[in-house]
Formats: structure tokens, C-alpha cells, sequence
């Protein structure tokens, strides 16, 4: 009883974060209720694989510690963007090769983490958070071509549910201040059920149970520039799992082998694959959850296997699912400036323990997250180049990601006469913060 109310509240913490995500995307792709039920299930019941994927220890997989994976926030971006250029096909076959390049580089991805250091990653998570600010503002006006877009109503609920996430952020303790992202929700939704303005049809449409099936939204169709982009998302996850891999073992006194890390890899490659077959998402291991092991003492994975059971068992019952759904789009939009500014954050937290060490440094972050933002507010700017040299341009998360990665060569990875010897000891120094991620 105590495993599995322990295995429960490890469920509560990462909910609200793994629901999120097929809300946003599937509202910014324009999902019917029915879509979108099936979409938020399916991601649940995929977060309950994943995390078992990974706990367990195998020959092949799994990094055998009690680390829960859910859905990345880094690609929420990427996939809306993909979803309105190419359809939502297109955001499938990526993830799919995505995944497949994962699997295949598991085994010697330790020895490419160089080429992203923390000044890389914050890069990208900070140009990732700003990219998503203005999908939040969207829906805390009712969503993007609403009728009632920007009304007192809808005002009203999304500033009432930050401020409600911000108090319980500011006054409670522990478990409950780790939750206030899904008190929030809860509250924002009560209030706008009391003003009448919840449709509770999505609920009552809804089957008791559903069987999962593959490619529910078509066949995947492939475009390399969606390729490129998810390619990279995956690898960003991989290095921040690493990080939470390493907080893990320091927390549970296990030593991590470089074998050990290529089965936590692995098993994050099969779950990303999955997310693919079945219309789900990229899955990352969660830092939520870590702090909650550190708050509670309890460090077994019996307690990580039932909380995975518990997301499978979800994952197949589409009533619940629905509920989720009913959530207005204001009060996801105030809830969803709390948890994008927070990506945000992370990305500068990331960058705060490196911008000092260099002026290389503050370069690499000034042009990335420059090109990033500006490639994201003018996409035409490079409308004229070749579509071959369009894969890299045209999406914002992209052209800034390639530039860290390429400034972090020129000035890290390349000899120079001048700082030979000084660009070493930088380059080691950024590689240790990857644990801290």
C-alpha cells in the first residue's frame, strides 16, 4: 500500500507536465476533441512504457535506476512548426528517424556529448522557451482566431490561474509546491466550470476503454528539414537525461559505466521510436521526479514500476484522458506561461555557469539565441537561399542550433595559436556542468 501511494504520487507530480504537451500541440494543430483524447491518452500510456523501458536493466537497455520519462517540452516548438508547415504526418516520420538515430548512436553518444557542452544546450532551451512564449499569450486571449480572443473572461481565468500556480509556488511546501502547475489547472478549470463556460461533451462522448492503435493519425510521411530539427531535439533530451541520469546515481550510490549510459540511451531511442508508431512524442527523463526521490528518501524502482503500470493503466481508458480536455485554452494559456518561462529559465540557468568563463562564451549564446529569435519572428528572411541550404534556415530552433554548435567548434574544438593552451581547460570545465543540467 505504502509503494503503491508512493508510486502515485510520483504520477501526480509529472502529470500535469506530460498532459501539457498533447494539449498544446494538438490545440495548435486544430485536433477534434476526439483526436485530441486519443492524442493525451496514448502520450500517458507511452510515458508508462518509456519509464519501464528505462528502470529496468537489460542486455541491451535500460538504465536500471528510478527515473520516470515523460513527454519533452524542447519539442513542442519543433512540432507545432513541423505540424503547420507539413501536416501532422511529417511530425511522425521525424520523430521516427529520430528515434532510429538515437538507437544507432546510443553506443558512442558519450563521446559526442562534446560537441554539447552547456553553452550548446542552454542555447537551444532557452531559444526553445522563447519560441513557445507567444503560443502561450495566444492561448491566454482563448486561442488564436477565437471569437472571444482577448475578452475579460478569458483574461480574467489565464491571469487567475498564474497567480493561483504562483502563490502555491510561493506558500506551500514539498509535494504540493511541486504540484502547483496541476492545482493550478484544476483551479483555473473549477472557476470556468462556475461561470459556464466548460464543455463537458469531450467527457461524456468518450468510451470507458480503448485499444491503442499504430499510426492512428495515417502513415508518417518524411522531410528532412523536420528530420534535421527533431534529430537535434533528441539530442538535446539526451544530454539533459544525462545530467538527471548522473543526479540519479548520485542520489542512489550507483556508479554509472559508459555501457550503463548507452542502455539509458538505448532504451530512450525505443521510446521516442514508439512515440512514433504510435502517434505519441519524444520522451525525456524527468527532473521532477528526482527532486521528488530526494524529498522522500525513497529511492526503489518497485516504487518507478508502479507508477508506470499506473500511466499504462491511464493510458487505456480515454474518460480520463477527456477530462484533461475540458481544461479552457486561457486557463491552459496562464499555466503554460508558468511552465514555457520555466524552460526558459532552465536554459539560462544552464548558461549562467558558463557565460562567465569566456567571451567566446557570451559570442556563441549572443548569435545562437540571436539567429534563433530572428529566424523565428522573419521566417522569409531566407526565403531566396537554395531548399537544400532551407533545411537549416528555415525553422528558428534549427539555424540557432546550428550556429551554437557551429561557434562552439570554431571557438572551442579548432587550435588557435593564441589560445591553444587556454581553450582546453574552458572546454573540460563545460563538459562537467553536464551533470548539473
Amino acid at each position: 500500500m505504502k509503494s503503491a501511494a508512493l508510486g502515485l504520487q510520483h504520477l501526480l507530480a509529472m502529470y500535469a507536465g506530460a498532459v501539457l504537451v498533447p494539449l498544446i500541440v494538438g490545440g495548435a494543430l486544430g485536433l477534434t476533441s476526439e483526436q485530441l483524447t486519443y492524442l493525451v491518452a496514448i502520450d500517458i500510456l507511452l510515458c508508462g512504457v518509456a519509464t519501464i523501458l528505462q528502470i529496468v536493466n537489460t542486455r541491451f537497455f535500460g538504465i536500471g535506476l528510478p527515473v520516470v520519462l515523460g513527454c519533452t517540452f524542447t519539442a513542442v516548438g519543433p512540432m507545432i512548426a513541423i505540424g503547420g508547415e507539413y501536416g501532422i504526418s511529417a511530425i511522425y516520420g521525424s520523430i521516427l528517424v529520430s528515434g532510429l538515430i538515437v538507437v544507432l548512436i546510443s553506443g558512442f553518444f558519450g563521446s559526442l556529448v562534446r560537441f554539447f557542452p552547456p553553452v550548446v544546450t542552454g542555447s537551444v532551451v532557452t531559444i526553445i522557451g522563447i519560441t513557445l512564449i507567444p503560443v502561450a499569450v495566444n492561448n491566454m486571449g482563448g486561442g488564436q482566431g477565437a471569437s472571444d480572443f482577448g475578452s475579460l473572461t478569458n483574461i480574467g481565468l489565464s491571469f487567475g490561474t498564474l497567480l493561483f500556480i504562483i502563490l502555491v509556488y510561493k506558500f506551500a511546501t514539498g509535494f504540493v509546491k511541486a504540484i502547483s502547475i496541476l492545482l493550478g489547472l484544476a483551479a483555473g478549470t473549477i472557476a470556468a466550470t462556475l461561470i459556464g463556460v466548460v464543455d463537458f461533451t469531450a467527457i461524456n462522448e468518450a468510451s470507458y476503454f480503448h485499444m491503442v492503435e499504430p499510426f492512428y493519425f495515417g502513415a508518417p510521411t518524411f522531410e528532412w528539414s523536420a528530420i534535421i530539427t527533431m534529430t537535434l531535439v533528441a539530442l538535446v533530451s539526451l544530454v539533459e537525461s544525462t545530467g538527471t541520469y548522473f543526479a540519479l546515481s548520485d542520489i542512489t550510490g550507483k556508479k554509472l559505466s559508459e555501457k550503463d549510459l548507452s542502455k539509458g540511451y538505448r532504451a530512450e531511442g525505443l521510446a521516442i521510436i514508439l512515440g512514433g508508431i504510435f502517434n505519441s512524442f519524444p520522451y525525456t527523463a524527468f527532473s521532477q521526479n528526482v527532486g521528488l526521490i530526494q524529498m522522500s528518501g525513497v529511492k526503489s524502482r518497485k516504487v518507478i514500476l508502479i507508477t508506470g503500470l499506473m500511466l499504462i493503466a491511464l493510458g487505456f481508458l480515454p474518460k480520463v484522458a477527456a477530462a484533461t480536455t475540458i481544461i479552457p485554452t486561457a486557463v491552459l494559456g496562464g499555466a503554460m506561461i508558468a511552465m514555457f518561462g520555466m524552460v526558459i529559465s532552465q536554459g539560462i540557468k544552464m548558461l549562467s555557469k558558463v557565460i562567465t568563463e569566456s567571451q567566446e562564451n557570451s559570442m556563441i549564446i549572443a548569435c545562437s539565441v540571436g539567429i534563433g529569435l530572428g529566424v523565428t519572428v522573419v521566417p522569409e528572411i531566407f526565403a531566396q537561399l537554395p531548399g537544400s541550404l532551407q533545411i537549416l534556415t528555415s525553422n528558428g530552433i534549427v539555424a540557432g542550433s546550428v550556429t551554437a554548435i557551429v561557434l562552439n567548434i570554431l571557438f572551442h574544438m579548432i587550435p588557435s595559436k593564441r589560445k591553444a593552451k587556454a581553450a582546453v581547460p574552458v572546454q573540460k570545465s563545460a563538459a562537467v556542468n553536464h551533470s548539473s543540467i
